[in-house]
């Protein structure tokens, strides 16, 4: 008798986690490379000053369009050559200039913003500017990763800079 009751529960369980399983499986969304880079676009991907550095001395292959979300007084001090100033990310007319400026490009636009106003932790420039084109579906976005500033992690480096407008 105590053998057919835990066979019946087992079968039980069987039945159910088997039912349970099928009901996941039908609703959930398929596992894709699409799903994947949905899921994960809330932490922006990075790419490094000294990597950057190479592509924008680089005269292979097309360059990403970089944009500086930062602040115009940096921009005009010093910016990376052929980056082109968006203003502010951290308010609403920086980011009107940023969906203005990209709005017509193709959405796999290599595109890399950067800041460099403060610390990395805390700027307030280049996550809304990341997480706004993500939300227009452009899927090649990096944003350099400036640990302390522009002026120590770029121009002191000897990294390629350009002034004024």
């Amino acid at each position: 008798m105590k053998n057919t009751f835990y066979r019946h529960s087992t079968i039980t369980m069987i039945a159910l986690c088997t039912l349970v399983g099928l009901f996941v499986r039908a609703t959930a969304q398929p596992f894709t490379k699409a799903a994947t880079t949905q899921s994960v676009s809330s932490a922006p991907q990075l790419i490094q000053p000294e990597e950057l550095a190479k592509i924008v001395q680089s005269s292979q292959g097309d360059n990403p369009l970089i944009l500086q979300v930062g602040f115009r007084i940096l921009y005009q001090q010093a910016h990376i050559p052929h980056a082109e100033y968006i203003g502010p990310a951290s308010g609403p007319e920086g980011l009107q200039q940023l969906r203005k400026r990209i709005a017509a490009l193709p959405h796999s636009q290599p595109i890399v913003l950067y800041c460099g106003c403060c610390p990395w932790s805390k700027c307030p420039n280049v996550n809304p500017a990341y997480k706004e084109i993500r939300a227009m579906g452009f899927t090649n976005v990096k944003v350099l990763y400036i640990a302390d500033n522009f002026g120590k992690d770029w121009v002191d480096k000897g990294y390629p800079v350009a002034r004024g407008e």
